[in-house]
């Protein structure tokens, strides 16, 4: 009988919708989107490299491609569990339980050996993919906190973290791989910059409304409430259908660029062109999406960035790499999943339940 009580008192509860500790909350968040999703937004770098040079005498570029594939998967079906999880209390331990395995695992990565596929499955497609999932949707859930008007805004702007971090990445990990630094000193850098940021992530994000009971409701029932919620459920649907492409390009822009015979140099910008110029693409339309409302945002840009993957496919030339590269780019299923929520306290669920099916696709 708590349950509805304390829903009511965070209805009636002002939401800060800015201040010192919402603005600070929402930075942590950024760094956790930086340093998770913008890492694996990141993983092209990986790809090239692993299909060029460090794999390539024993394995196909489809054989290499289940490591990306995995660490989606696992990315976005593991929200089942942390969006329960994050409704029921075990923010902290989702968290610092993540970013300590996110850590671990990549350190794992820079001691692997050329050739050695079940190495780099195991650290980077299995352990980095189990690490982000079990972060993903509590931080982003984190926000429903501090921001109710204004939560697409800020979850857009969480989420830009992301693209910066698909970024900012794709620039360190290329010139590390491919300078006199090399492979494996390049990840433990890598590694070693996200314990630091991660640190300081951890340090930032606050609870700020007590957690549903523990003992109250379960997956399961959850599932079943809703699945009866027709809205919900079409929005699920959608959601696995988008997904289901929206990554191919992210994995394989910058081996395309190469595979096309375009120079290297400029190859390896491509990824950081998609990130950066998504950046926009994840502020904006939530910006206008808290003013609309986000399906009426959502639905022309799932359009658009479905349009762009078929041209991803006639892109021969640098011109076009970087006309793709630029507009690529959306990040409102977050809010839009919120929106269908009927309380506050039933966010992480929905987000979680949502991308776990759209992860085993």
């Amino acid at each position: 009988m708590k349950q509805p009580e304390e829903d009511d008192r965070r209805s009636m509860t002002n939401f800060p919708e800015g201040g010192w500790r919402a603005w600070s909350v929402l930075f942590g968040v950024w760094l956790g989107q930086f340093c998770t999703f913008g890492y694996t937004n990141a993983y092209g770098v990986y790809n090239d490299f692993y299909v060029r040079d460090y794999m390539n005498e024993r394995y196909t570029s489809s054989q290499i491609s289940w490591i990306g594939g995995t660490q989606l998967c696992l990315t976005l079906s593991l929200g089942l569990i942390s969006g329960r999880g994050f409704d029921t209390g075990y923010f902290y331990h989702l968290l610092i339980g993540g970013s300590f395995l996110l850590v671990f695992c990549t350190f794992m990565v820079s001691i692997s050996q050329p050739e050695q596929y079940y190495q780099i499955f195991l650290t980077q497609g299995l352990g980095v993919g189990i690490a982000v999932g079990i972060t993903y949707i509590p931080s982003l859930g984190l926000l429903a906190h501090y921001f109710r008007r204004r939560r697409a805004t800020a979850m857009g702007i969480a989420a830009s973290g992301a693209a910066i971090g698909g970024a900012v990445h794709p620039i360190m990990l290329n010139h590390l791989f491919h300078g006199p630094v090399g492979f494996h000193a390049g990840v433990r850098a890598s590694a070693g910059l996200l314990t630091g940021l991660l640190a300081i992530a951890i340090l930032l994000m606050r609870p700020r409304f007590p957690f549903a009971s523990r003992a109250q409701g379960s997956t399961l029932s959850d599932l079943q409430v809703f699945l009866r919620d027709p809205p919900y459920v079409f929005m699920t649907l959608g959601t696995v259908l988008l997904l289901a492409g929206l990554y191919f390009p992210i994995f394989f822009l910058q081996l395309n660029a190469i595979t096309n015979g375009l120079d290297s140099n400029f190859a390896f910008y491509t990824l950081v062109m998609l990130n950066g110029a998504s950046t926009v693409g994840r502020i904006l339309p939530n910006i206008l999406a808290g003013r609309i409302g986000p399906f009426n945002v959502l639905i022309p840009c799932v359009a658009i960035s479905s349009a762009l993957v078929y041209c991803s496919l006639a892109v021969k030339d640098v011109a076009g790499t970087i006309i793709f590269a630029l507009l690529y780019g959306i990040s409102l299923l977050p809010p839009a999943i919120g929106s269908l929520a009927e309380k506050d306290s039933e966010i992480g669920a929905r987000m979680g339940i949502c991308f776990t099916f759209t992860g085993e696709l």
